[in-house]
């Protein structure tokens, strides 16, 4: 991808919405471009407000004036803000054009973009294709939606670099020029529709990874998932298939104690599935789809190999925290939907206890009643979403409910002795009772560090 020429800010208004990590790097790269900029947040206070004021930042806290943003050359959105507000209808209305913080970094990248979307998986896969592109040699910026935002990137990007993006849905809906080398959608399942309509409206975000591909690019796509299938029918790019079963006959699998790129004519060995050292048989199916990327993307088998060893999973996601008294302790709090919750269940042989609930998202809870009744012992519900957990569940296995996270914890210990797993896997948001979901996982390690 080369930085396009014709796009300038220098001198016009920009209204940046949204005061998270990466609402402050677009307005900090804005200043830097030369653009007018204001930054606004519902929130009435900011942590950077010092600094960028002192950078030439205006702020608007408490609010966002609908005059301000219809008033702006140019709008860029937060992935958290919707754009359902009336105050985009009555910008759009008058004709300002908005974007998001990825659309906005990707006009001035220099290097090339390998995109990653999915419903689960997507930080940890992201980083596993760094780690394997960064031990092939080359100059690797990771970041996104996990990380560095994009924004804060720009400034490095050369030529020859890199730059290894996790995009969520929010992200992708906000883009019109964005054309990664490689796009990567590792899977499709029920997420955020309390903010999408529906699965299609979901699905349809997370198509606009390829929207602007080109035949000299490459769609690299889950050839288990029929949703991804369905919605990658006739792109520009070049496909490239993996399959996290093991079914393929021309593509990425996992085979015979390896992960291979299998052809017509011939199966080529590439990593020995006994370098992942990741918790949870789902894990594998990331491990492949990084593999097809960084494979694709030139990295020699040696370097995808040493990537492996050592990296045993992010936190939050399939981390194991602790053993106490003979019951395992493990962090997905990563986990905050419905499918990411059945497959962390699924990574458990027996003795369950699913600590379930918070924001609820959408989805249907009752796809955790099959491994539970396989797995499970019992359910701690919490937060909001404990009334709908105790409904969808109950009768599966006994199902309590905890006012607080210690609580949730000392109920899923004692359910759990003397040999079971106490395992944080919420299948919701967190925003209920904590700021993020790695708030909420560093209070259950809290809560498991007391026992």
């Amino acid at each position: 991808m080369v930085a396009s020429p014709a796009f300038s800010v220098a001198g016009k208004r920009v209204v940046v919405v949204g005061a998270a990590r990466s609402g402050v790097a677009a307005a900090e790269l804005l200043v830097r471009r030369g653009a007018r900029v204001t930054l606004t947040d519902m929130r009435p206070t900011c942590d950077a407000a010092e600094p960028l004021r002192a950078q030439g930042v205006a702020l608007e806290l408490g609010g966002h004036d609908p005059a301000t943003l219809a008033g702006a050359d140019l709008i860029v959105v937060s992935p958290g803000v919707s754009l359902r507000q009336p105050a985009f209808a009555l910008a759009a209305a008058r004709g300002v054009e908005t974007i998001g913080e990825i659309e906005l970094a990707s006009r001035w990248l220099n290097g090339r973009i390998i995109a990653v979307t999915g419903t689960k998986g997507k930080s940890t896969t992201v980083t596993l294709i760094g780690r394997m592109l960064e031990a092939g040699g080359g100059h690797v910026l990771v970041g996104g939606n996990i990380g560095v935002p994009l924004s804060a990137q720009v400034d490095a990007s050369t030529a020859g670099t890199l730059h290894v993006v996790e995009v969520s849905s929010f992200q992708l809906e906000t883009t019109t020029t964005l054309r990664p080398w490689i796009a990567l959608w590792i899977n499709l399942a029920d997420d955020h529709l309390d903010r999408h309509a529906d699965l299609d409206e979901y699905a349809a975000a997370k198509a606009r990874i390829f929207a602007n591909q080109g035949p000299d690019d490459f769609a690299v796509i889950n050839a288990d998932d029929p949703m991804v299938m369905r919605w990658s029918r006739n792109i520009a790019a070049r496909t490239v298939a993996f399959s996290p079963s093991g079914r393929l006959a021309d593509g990425y699998m996992a085979d015979g104690g390896w992960i291979v790129r299998c052809t017509a004519t011939s199966t080529d060995r590439l990593v020995p599935v006994s370098a992942v050292e990741l918790a949870g048989a789902h894990m594998l199916g990331n491990v492949v789809a990084a593999v097809a990327v960084a494979a694709t993307a030139g990295a020699a088998t040696p370097a995808m190999t040493q990537a492996l060893h050592g990296f045993r999973g992010l936190e939050h996601v399939m981390e194991p925290v602790a053993t106490r008294a003979g019951v395992r302790f493990v962090n997905d709090s990563k986990a905050t939907n419905v499918e990411a919750a059945r497959r962390s269940i699924e990574s458990f042989d027996r003795g369950v206890v699913a600590i379930v609930g918070g924001r609820f998202k959408g989805g249907d809870l009752r796809a955790l009643r099959e491994p539970l009744a396989a797995r499970g012992r019992s359910v701690v519900a919490i937060g909001e979403a404990a009334p709908l957990v105790v409904e969808a569940l109950a009768g599966v296995v006994p199902v309590v409910t905890a006012g607080s996270m210690r609580e949730a914890v000392g109920l899923a210990y004692q359910a759990a002795m003397p040999d079971g797993v106490v395992l944080l896997a919420p299948a919701c948001a967190s925003f209920d009772w904590f700021a993020d979901y790695a708030e909420r996982g560093r209070a259950f390690k809290q809560e498991v560090e007391r026992l």
